[in-house]
């Protein structure tokens, strides 16, 4: 199933296309469509990740804060009719 992702990257809202076959999370796709290196937020994820076993929310927050401090903003996801 096709999804559509719009965000505001810089100020600048921004659209583009998403599936889940080609892309890890959400935020992969927007950081690879703005070309965004992510090797030290997946570093800092999976640290997260082992101290903070079973804990979704904590990785959600830490998720939406590292991205808005890199620029994004009303991350929304819609499906594609």
């Amino acid at each position: 199933m096709a999804y559509r992702i719009t965000y505001l990257y810089r100020n600048l809202q921004k659209e583009i296309g998403y599936a889940n076959d080609k892309h890890h999370s959400v935020y992969d796709a927007i950081a690879l469509a703005e070309g965004v290196d992510l090797a030290e937020f997946h570093r800092m994820e999976n640290q997260l990740a082992n101290v903070c076993r079973n804990d979704r929310k904590t990785m959600k927050d830490f998720r939406e804060e590292y991205f808005v401090k890199l620029g994004f903003s009303q991350v929304v996801i819609a499906r594609e009719e």
